[in-house]
């Protein structure tokens, strides 16, 4: 213990002699980062701490927040998020957990009112006080128990579905700002609706997408779920579906995409579709009260970019019309890939997995690569008649088998333990991506960022 203890203290020395500058404060000097295995005292130590090096205002400091919160949380996670959720017997989302956390340990996420100007700024121009929010919820999915706890959160319904729920009960239809979802007989469609940018995703499509999978996963009388794109209003496709554009670059250059996007994004409404929706009285690997899931059919308009290719991956069949395209545009853009790293190889194999996230492959969906990945490959101007077909392929037959096959699937390739375990390092690794000078500098040159107008 006293070792530890010794390595971590010149661990911090050795950071503050590398920063090399002059403080106000003798206290950051002065100050040791040991972990007494007593919560009450030590959370009073080192928010105090955190309090001083933030009143220094020096960017040069934000390494030393960084890592004494790391040694922080390494023990201390458990403890912060027991009490926020009273020892697990509370679900709570990322939002108020992240809100609640500076209620328990003051300053060890950013404040609203810090957030909110942040928020304001071009992405190069942020401090990057969100890192901490993916510290903390990398230290918190590290931990089995707490861990599997918030994924269980996360995968319930969103408050806006459930407001929306009635209506699409009686109409068959619900309209959002950024995605629709509506019944037809015995399946339902969610569409992405963000046709000015292609079928990007951004902060707009986030929750609106989401609570139509909820909608159409809540459904009773439905047996089987399409994700689309809608038509775009972009002159090069104009009147063309795409199935999805990706991450909005426009957007998170000018920084008007948030770090806890990605995560929320991956945790919920991709997860939704991988794993089903969550009750709140049974976690999601309860094998006697299964999550509510059902069969998805992805229809590939044009092209599947980033985001949009990721969504492939949780599919369980995709129609893809001849001519279109995936790629993983990660290496030009300087993020990881959401869960497509975790993914991908299992469609293509190691290297071309590899090929696609580091090295910027292109799979052509009539390609060897792209068969792999797409189940059928559609006749330009007939998907709409073969999507018909296929669905009723589906469920003549009835989806109870096909429902359990995909759960057997699932928990043979990707158990709950492993996807938290992945989304540990996602979280911690994404922070530094998103707040890297990498990001602004890929941004700039493959995306011409920097004149893009803001809107």
């Amino acid at each position: 213990m006293v070792k530890e203890k010794l390595m971590i203290t010149n661990l911090y020395k050795d950071h503050l002699k590398k920063i090399n500058q002059k403080f106000n404060n003798q206290n950051i000097y002065d100050f040791e980062p040991n972990i007494s295995n007593d919560f009450e005292k030590d959370k009073v130590i080192f928010s105090n701490f955190w309090r001083d090096c933030l009143a220094e205002n020096k960017k040069e400091l934000r390494s030393i927040i960084e890592l004494t919160k790391k040694i922080f949380l390494k023990t201390y996670s458990s403890n912060i998020y027991n009490q926020i959720t009273n020892n697990r017997n509370k679900l709570v989302k990322i939002d108020e957990l992240i809100s609640s956390a500076n209620n328990v340990v003051p300053n060890i996420t950013p404040t609203q009112k810090e957030l909110e100007i942040e928020h304001k700024k071009f992405l190069k121009d942020k401090d990057g006080i969100e890192t901490d929010q993916g510290l903390f919820l990398s230290a918190v999915l590290s931990n089995q128990l707490e861990g599997n706890h918030l994924c269980h959160s996360m995968l319930l319904p969103t408050d806006l579905a459930l407001e929306k729920e009635e209506e699409f009960k009686k109409t068959n239809k619900a309209q959002f700002d950024g995605a629709s979802v509506e019944k037809f007989g015995k399946h339902v469609i969610v569409t992405l609706e963000n046709g000015e940018y292609l079928n990007a995703e951004d902060e707009r499509t986030l929750i609106p997408l989401e609570a139509a999978i909820d909608l159409a996963l809540l459904d009773q009388n439905s047996d089987i779920a399409v994700l689309r794109g809608e038509t775009v209003k972009h002159p090069k496709y104009l009147g063309l579906r795409t199935f999805g554009a990706g991450i909005n670059l426009t957007h998170l250059y000018q920084g008007q995409i948030s770090f806890l996007w990605y995560i929320k994004r991956d945790m919920g409404a991709v997860n939704k579709v991988f794993r089903g929706l969550a009750s709140p009285y049974y976690g999601p690997e309860e094998s006697l009260f299964p999550l509510k899931e059902k069969p998805w059919i992805a229809t590939l308009d044009t092209f599947a970019i980033g985001g949009g290719c990721q969504y492939l991956l949780v599919m369980d069949h995709i129609m893809a019309e001849k001519g279109s395209y995936m790629t993983l545009p990660a290496r030009k853009e300087g993020i990881i890939p959401g869960m497509a790293n975790l993914r991908l190889w299992r469609f293509t194999g190691d290297r071309i997995a590899r090929q696609a996230i580091q090295n910027g492959l292109t799979i052509h969906s009539d390609s060897e690569e792209g068969k792999l990945i797409c189940d059928e490959i559609i006749e330009k101007g007939n998907m709409d008649k073969k999507l018909l077909e296929t669905i009723d392929a589906y469920t003549n037959s009835g989806v109870v088998g096909s429902a359990s096959n995909r759960r057997a699937f699932r928990i043979g390739q990707e158990p709950l333990d492993t996807f938290r375990k992945y989304m540990s390092a996602y979280c911690h690794d994404q922070a530094y991506c998103h707040f890297s000078d990498a990001l602004i500098k890929n941004l700039e040159h493959y995306w011409n960022a920097a004149s893009r107008p803001v809107k």
